[in-house]
This record gives structure tokens, sequence and C-alpha cells, in this order.
């Protein structure tokens, strides 16, 4: 996924009622921008981090610009929640999900399960449809862990439901967590933040829940789905 101009960098003043940031650009320019994240954004919210930010032309919007990337320790951290289903349509076009590849149709927003619309449908004549729900991950704590969820994520437990009564029907699903950062190796769910959730991935996982996590290459200028990490909770399957 390029960016559609070239992003500005920055530095954070203030992310506030979720989904506002002011933010002082390098030329001295303060603008608040929009922040597409509706999670806590532990340890990418705090004032002095380097962001980058995009800006849009459209003059339909009241802010211009978007939040796209913290800068954590010289580590690229893509917060913008709305990107990962664009970066993994991009992903499975190309073929670069090894586990996903062999499908011809791949359709988006189907509705499924309990009142639900899943990510993707992945179809292909001869074979099981695959259901794939895809979660950004920005959230590392300590060491190159990165995490999920980093608040108390109820509509995700609800898509883990969902997957699993696909599986039930004979179905293939998939949960795909994308890791918007550099600076991680594995990945858990994240127990102390919403014990539900990180039982229930375990639970699903069990049921026949295919649990796989990417990390990112992310840049000013790009963002693509790179390479497969570990789920280190992989053993309880």
């Amino acid at each position: 996924m390029d960016f559609a101009q070239p992003l500005a960098r920055g530095a954070l003043v203030s992310r506030y009622k979720r989904f506002f940031a002011d933010v002082v650009l390098d030329d001295g320019t303060p603008v608040t921008a929009h922040c597409p994240n509706p999670g806590a954004m532990l340890g990418l919210n705090m004032p002095g981090l380097p962001v980058w930010v995009s800006k849009s032309d459209d003059p339909k919007r009241k802010l211009a610009h978007t939040l796209e990337l913290v800068d954590v320790d010289g580590g690229l951290v893509g917060i913008n929640t709305m990107h990962p289903n664009r970066l993994v349509a991009e992903a499975l076009a190309r073929d670069a999900i090894p586990e996903l590849i062999g499908y011809s149709s791949h359709r988006r927003e189907v509705k499924y399960g309990q009142n639900s619309r899943v990510d993707f449908l992945l179809e292909h004549q001869g074979r099981p449809p695959c259901w794939l729900e895809v979660k950004n991950c920005h959230l590392r704590r300590s060491g190159t862990l990165a995490e999920f969820p980093d608040c108390v994520a109820a509509r995700s437990l609800k898509h883990l439901g969902d997957l699993t009564e696909m599986v039930q029907a004979g179905h293939r699903a998939v949960m795909l967590f994308v890791i918007q950062r550099t600076d991680c190796d594995a990945f858990a769910a994240c127990h102390e933040l919403d014990p539900k959730y990180a039982a229930g991935l375990t639970a699903a996982a069990k049921a026949g829940v295919e649990v796989l996590c990417y990390d990112c290459d992310i840049s000013p200028s790009a963002i693509r789905i790179a390479r497969p990490i570990p789920w280190r909770d992989a053993d309880v399957r």
C-alpha cells in the first residue's frame, strides 16, 4: 500500500477524545489530525513522539490531516486501523500469504454469523469457502512481543464465535493478525487487558479456527505485509 502523497513528519502534542491528535509539523505548523484508531494506543500516545501524517485535498473533510505512523524507539508503527484490510487485499492479490493462496474469488464484507460481516470470503470451485477476519495489532509492551487487543474487545470476541460457527458448518475459518510494527517477532493475545478475548482465541483455535500472524514492512512512503511471525500460544491446538 503506497501512500497517495508523501507523509509530513512532526511531533505528537496530544491524542485526545480517541479520534483527535494535535501535532506540530517539523516546519513549525500546528495541525489537528484525525486519529483513525479507537483503541487505547498504549505506548503510542506520549507527547513528543515523532509521527507522520497524511494530508487530504478533499474539501469536504473536517480535518485535512490523518495520523498514520508513530516512531517508537526507532521503529515505525502504523496506527491507522483502516489500513489492514487494504493491506490484506493487496497481499491476497499478489499471493503474499502462502496459507491463503489458491482462491479465485476474494469477496469483502459478506454477511455471516450473528449479524456480522466477515472481512473477506475466499472461494474457489471444489474447495470449502474460507472466512477470513482481519485484526490490526499495534501493541508492544515489552521485548519484541506484539499483543492484541490493547483494550477490551467485545466485538472482536464475537467475531471469534462467528468463525467457530463456520468451522462447525464444515467451512474453513481464519483469524489473521496484521502487526503494523517493525520491532516484533512473536504474537500473543493480551490476557491482562482482555482475558475474555485471550480465552476466546484459544477456544476458537481448539475448535479449528486457524490463527495467522504477519508483520509489516513500514516506511513513510508505503506499508506492505511482509512475513509470518509465530503465535506464542499456538501449542493450544
